[in-house]
């Protein structure tokens, strides 16, 4: 395991290195698409009769086992890291519109994409059922945290944009994931790393009773956390004693969750806004730079890893004809989906908060996709279905990451302007 990570962590070195030196792309795209064409090169040479690389590579992958490394890894700190970055008073004053978006908009894209996914295989000659269609729905769902925040820093958007977008990242998650764990019990496959059997709730009241108690099990639990943390941070002032705690807080808090059967991702979001919504009073004037410091750094260093990680798992997606044609319908699928699920939910919050017209459209080319589709896809048990599912689901966040990631500034200067452009009309006394 030890060997294996090594060789990832150099790997991932190399990549950044050669993006920032030669290529510049933004780093987390750079990574992934230098991961992805490595791979490439590597099933090409091994197909010109030059094994070793591609099968050392390979065993290198599977050792890591990219949903453990994901779900029962970093996702914690990636997590944690993200919801301590922002401003939590800023995403109160905004919740109805995030939760909202969180809630209905992941329901409404699982069944909208699930059931497109279940014509798609069948119409490519895929025989696919429809329970794992629509966990290929809940798995695709959700926007990706890891990615969305990163495009937010680089972006520079208007902060309440920035607020919307990043709180129904967070948040959708969480929902996500456990939607997913809810249909996968209900389809006879196990709690996949829930911390239940799952197999004995597959009744409908079996599954309403995981998803409440996975969904507010998991806000409570990350509640609890977050005052904790806060009484124990605001009584020392040590940094590297307040990173120790608030790592162990993250760490221990979501192995804590798993064993209760609670939602670990919802618990580190609530848990990172609790510590961000008290960071002035916890945090000394001299320690709150260095803890901060770290979180970021941790949340960079983690975040290029994953994405080059994500790249370099092309090497065990199986491809042919009719998963080709299937992830390019789908890949258009899905962005339509998003659409919809986002515009319909949004359409009860939008007069009242005051966004513009086109935070609709950023919402939809800003929701990119990323490790925790890909995981939860990995995570799958062995099956004749599996191997749809997984390729089409590389496929979309490849899209996503590649085409999504290079093309949103665009967007995301029309909708300043759209957001700058109503306010006067709305707002006339605003400055």
């Amino acid at each position: 395991m030890l060997s294996a990570f090594a060789a990832l962590l150099c790997v991932t070195a190399l990549l950044a290195f050669v993006n920032e030196r030669w290529v510049r792309l933004p780093t987390t795209v750079g990574v992934t698409l230098a991961g992805a064409l490595a791979s490439l090169v590597l099933i090409g040479l091994d197909r010109l009769g030059l094994p070793g690389l591609r099968g050392w590579a390979t065993e290198v992958l599977q050792t890591l086992d990219f949903t453990t490394f994901v779900l029962n890894g970093i996702l914690s700190v990636l997590l944690f890291a993200g919801a301590l970055s922002l401003d939590t008073r800023q995403m109160l004053r905004q919740r109805g519109s995030i939760l909202t978006l969180a809630l209905f908009s992941t329901l409404i894209s699982t069944a909208l994409i699930g059931f497109a996914a279940y014509g798609v295989f069948r119409l490519v000659g895929l025989e696919v059922p429809l329970m794992w269609a629509l966990l290929f729905g809940a798995l695709i769902s959700p926007t990706d945290p890891v990615a969305v925040l990163d495009l937010l820093k680089r972006a520079k958007v208007p902060a309440k944009i920035e607020t919307l977008i990043a709180g129904e990242s967070l948040f959708n998650d969480g929902v996500g994931v456990v939607v997913f764990l809810a249909l996968a019990s209900a389809a006879g496959l196990g709690g996949h790393g829930s911390g239940g059997d799952g197999a004995s709730q597959a009744t409908t009241g079996g599954v309403l009773a995981l998803f409440t108690q996975e969904a507010l099990g998991g806000l409570a639990f990350g509640a609890l956390l977050g005052g904790l943390g806060y009484l124990l941070v605001r009584s020392i002032e040590q940094h590297a004693v307040e990173v120790l705690i608030t790592l162990a807080l993250v760490v221990g808090g979501y192995v804590a969750a798993a064993a209760l059967g609670v939602s670990g991702p919802l618990a580190m979001v609530v848990a990172g806004l609790m510590i961000s919504l008290w960071r002035d009073q916890v945090f000394g004037d001299h320690t709150r730079e260095h803890v901060l410091g770290f979180w970021e750094t941790a949340d960079q260093v983690l975040n290029i890893l994953l994405f080059a990680f994500i790249g370099l798992d092309v090497l065990l997606t199986d491809v042919s004809g009719p998963l080709l044609l299937a992830s390019a319908l789908l890949i258009a699928l899905s962005l339509g989906a998003r659409w919809l699920s986002v515009a319909l939910p949004f359409a009860l919050v939008r007069a009242r908060e005051g966004y513009a017209a086109y935070t609709v459209r950023l919402l939809t080319w800003g929701g990119l996709r990323g490790g925790i589709a890909i995981s939860l896809a990995l995570g799958l048990p062995e099956s004749p279905y599996r191997t749809p599912v997984v390729t089409v689901t590389y496929a979309v966040v490849l899209f996503s990451i590649a085409v999504q990631g290079l093309t949103v500034m665009p967007v995301v200067k029309k909708a300043a302007a759209a957001l700058e452009a109503e306010r006067p009309a709305s707002s006339p006394h605003t400055p």
